[in-house]
This record gives C-alpha cells, sequence and structure tokens, in this order.
C-alpha cells in the first residue's frame, strides 16, 4: 500500500503576544491508504493539533507534511480548501449538525460547494449515505429530534458524501454512551473493511483499540507507535485475533 500521509519531523508551535507555546516538537510517521490508525493522548498532548495540521485546518511551523505524496508547503490556500472539500471527510465530538435541518440537508450540505454535482445527484448521493450508516428511515427528520448515536451517524454520512480518501473522526464517541459508541465504532470499522483509511483521535485506550495501529502522544512528542493485536470489533463486541 501507498503512503497517503507522511510527516518528517513535523514541528508546531503558537505565538501569543510574543510568547511562544510548543506543541509538537518533531514528530515523523507515514500512514498506508487504507489502514484504521488511532492518534491516541491525554489532553494537551498535542493529537488534536497534529489532527488539525493533518487535516488541513491548520499549518505546521517546520518540518515537512506530504498528502498522497503532496508537499504541503506547495500548496496555496484554494488547493487547500480544494483538499478540504474533496479529499478529506471530519467527525467531531460535538457532531456540528444544523439543528433545524433535516437529516437530509445536512449530509447533503457539503456537495453544495461542489458545482460540477446537480441538485438532483446531491439527493441521491446524500440518500445512499445515509441509508449506508443505518439512517434511511431518519431522512427527513430533524438532527434535533435524533440520539446522540444517530447525531454522530449523521455527521459520520456527511463525512462521506464527498467520497474521501481520508476520515478524520476527532473523539467520536466522547459524547455518547457506551452502546451508542459501540455502534459508531462498527460503522467506522465497516467503512475501513470497505477500504477507506480512518484516522481516529482519541485519550481513551479502550476505543484506541477499536483501529489497527495507535500512536501514542506525549508533550508534543510520539512515545510510541504500535500495531493493535488484539483489535476490538465493535459489531460483536469481542477481541478479533
Amino acid at each position: 500500500m501507498e503512503s497517503i500521509i507522511k510527516v518528517v519531523d513535523l514541528k508546531k508551535d503558537y505565538t501569543n503576544d510574543e510568547v511562544v507555546t510548543n506543541v509538537l516538537y518533531g514528530v515523523s510517521f507515514e500512514i498506508k491508504s487504507g489502514e484504521f490508525t488511532a492518534i491516541m493522548g491525554p489532553s494537551g498532548s498535542g493529537k488534536s493539533t497534529l489532527m488539525h495540521i493533518l487535516g488541513f485546518l491548520d499549518k505546521l511551523s517546520s518540518g515537512q507534511y506530504l498528502f498522497k505524496g503532496q508537499d504541503s508547503s506547495e500548496l496555496s490556500e484554494d488547493q487547500m480548501a480544494d483538499i478540504r472539500v474533496n479529499n478529506i471527510g471530519f467527525v467531531f465530538q460535538t457532531f456540528n449538525l444544523l439543528a433545524r435541518t433535516t437529516v437530509l440537508d445536512n449530509v447533503k450540505l457539503p456537495l453544495v460547494y461542489n458545482r460540477r454535482i446537480k441538485e438532483r445527484d446531491r439527493v441521491a448521493i446524500a440518500k445512499k449515505v445515509i441509508e449506508s450508516v443505518g439512517l434511511g428511515h431518519r431522512l427527513n427528520h430533524y438532527s434535533s429530534q435524533l440520539s446522540g448515536g444517530e447525531k454522530q451517524r449523521v455527521a459520520i454520512a456527511r463525512a462521506l458524501v464527498n467520497d474521501p480518501d481520508v476520515i478524520f473522526a476527532d473523539e467520536p464517541t466522547g459524547n455518547l454512551d457506551s452502546k451508542s459508541g459501540q455502534q459508531v465504532m462498527e460503522v467506522l470499522q465497516d467503512l475501513n473493511d470497505k477500504g477507506k483509511t480512518i484516522i481516529l483521535v482519541t485519550h481513551e485506550r479502550y476505543t484506541a483499540e477499536h483501529s489497527q495501529r495507535i500512536i501514542r502522544l506525549k508533550d508534543g512528542l510520539i512515545v510510541e507507535d504500535e500495531k493493535v493485536t488484539n483489535q476490538v470489533r465493535a459489531r460483536d463486541g469481542e477481541l478479533q485475533k
């Protein structure tokens, strides 16, 4: 498999009133296409900052970041925006859904920015991905009428609607009960089984063990990068050896 993401000596710092705060001190790793990787660490470890850089929501301070072989430093703002729309899907802990908007319209929203797709095709594409996460019966419900687990599955459907290369899931089970969290992890694992590259950001070891590989951060450094030998399968709640 080819590397879809490669970072070399990536560093990130923020300057506020001439005070420099270092967040990432020089991390290096590769993620292959089709991998399910968890980035794990406690609050303040730099994992969310790293995800924002990998997802083109923020820029590195120094080092190198290659996405599908393209050096991010060579990309214009418009090119990075294009990657965010067409190549990357985001799933956040807080869902980020429009409360007084239907499931269908929430999922269809990213397609509005793709002028090559006609309105009738947007509806068909959105319906298909909603059905793929098991919410075909909720098409015309408002997001405010859904449970937490259903909201997160809608968020996953919205992340999928542009058929991205990578899905970033930032603490996707953080606001959910254990049953709903398992349902969300099942959807992510099913997507990975179909070939999608998943990058999961979490502070929980058990959640991270649903992935195939765990990159553990502490104080802005990678302290462990290991293959998961006993992957938790959400569908049956058992360990797959």
